[in-house]
């Protein structure tokens, strides 16, 4: 069974074939770490990919990065992760888009003596290491927020992410471990957003056009666009969960009579994932093979959650990345150099 630690320690790594491979590399210099993304056009991973360069950067042990970052599905990231392989990376750091879909991509490349580290979502292969947002509290901390402000009662829109992908079952579970705790609350429309802006905005304006009555709204990320449709369209507005994006955090802020919360969720995760690599090339292992970073409610209620929201805002920022720019303890790069998000000889 895999085991889990909320940001593990890291002791020593066995195995002398692969310390002595993962060592001559780190001797010279020159780790080489594949990047496996599936969605294009989505900020937060636009985020998580300059994470990921910033963070290569910063450590001054990567010499490249050899980026997979397209539009695809289980197969097309299966084929990637073999290109990597074939590239003899020292490292994959990897998104899944379906984690039982690759595990066989995932388990080839430990054989071949590649670290394999997962990022946002967990996987199936269990020689992968995962460093992962909490998703399933994720969901479980904005949905307990929306229903108790609903007072118990009432319907909502559950906006989800991706079909298939394990983050959106995981904080599926969480969602439902909330909604099991109120069972006043109805789900008025259930909807798969894909986590695209365009696509979560026409849903919600479909759904408006119907006439159904809804209390609230629970989003996957997928927020600032939400708030966009509401005032747009002239529908009231009712509580609004989301995520910490910028946009969000700054619409929590500033929108007259919106009610909301934000959960965080980092898209720095991204960077974590190759301080975890690099610790396991230079033969340091986490204590556990998960490590999860746990989230964060600020919401717009109390005095409290206003100067959170007012301290986290960050205008600078694209409305779509998370304000978590950086996570302490796994990140080391500047403000300046995510943003710029440039990688090792760019």
């Amino acid at each position: 069974m895999r085991k889990v630690r909320q940001l593990a320690m890291l002791p020593l790594l066995a195995g002398a074939a692969f310390m002595a491979s993962a060592l001559t590399a780190g001797a010279q210099g020159s780790y080489t770490i594949g990047v496996s993304n599936t969605v294009q056009g989505n900020g937060w991973r636009e985020e998580m990919i300059c994470a990921i360069k910033a963070q290569a950067l910063a450590s001054g042990k990567v010499a490249k990065l050899n980026i997979a970052h397209r539009n695809t599905d289980a197969a097309g990231q299966l084929e990637d992760i073999r290109n990597l392989i074939s590239a003899k990376v020292n490292a994959i750091v990897v998104n899944p888009a379906d984690p039982a879909g690759i595990q066989a991509a995932l388990a080839e490349a430990t054989k071949a003596g590649i670290v394999v580290v997962a990022v946002d979502q967990a996987v199936t292969e269990p020689s992968a290491y995962i460093i992962s947002n909490n998703q399933e509290q994720y969901a479980y901390l904005g949905a307990k927020w929306l229903f108790e402000t609903l007072g118990g009662k009432g319907d909502v829109v559950y906006m989800r992410g991706a079909a298939g992908a394990s983050a959106d079952s995981d904080r599926d579970k969480g969602f439902k471990k909330a909604l099991a705790e109120f069972p006043d609350i109805k789900v008025a429309h259930e909807v798969f957003t894909g986590w695209q802006q365009d696509q979560g905005k026409q849903q919600i304006l479909d759904f408006i056009a119907t006439g159904t009555p809804f209390n609230g709204i629970w989003t996957s990320g997928i927020d600032n666009v939400i708030v966009d449709a509401l005032v747009e369209s002239q529908t009231p507005l009712v509580p609004v969960v989301g995520a910490d994006n910028a946009g969000f955090v700054g619409q929590l802020n500033s929108v007259e009579g919106l009610k909301g919360a934000a959960v965080t969720n980092p898209g720095s995760i991204g960077g974590a994932g190759v301080t975890l690599a690099l610790q396991i090339l230079e033969g340091k292992k986490p204590a556990e093979q998960t490590v999860l970073v746990n989230p964060e409610l600020w919401e717009n209620a109390s005095d409290d959650g206003k100067a959170k929201l007012k301290t986290a805002a960050d205008p600078s920022l694209s409305p779509e990345w998370p304000v978590s720019i950086s996570i302490p303890d796994w990140t080391t790069y500047t403000k300046e150099q995510i943003v710029a998000c440039k990688g090792p000889g760019e």
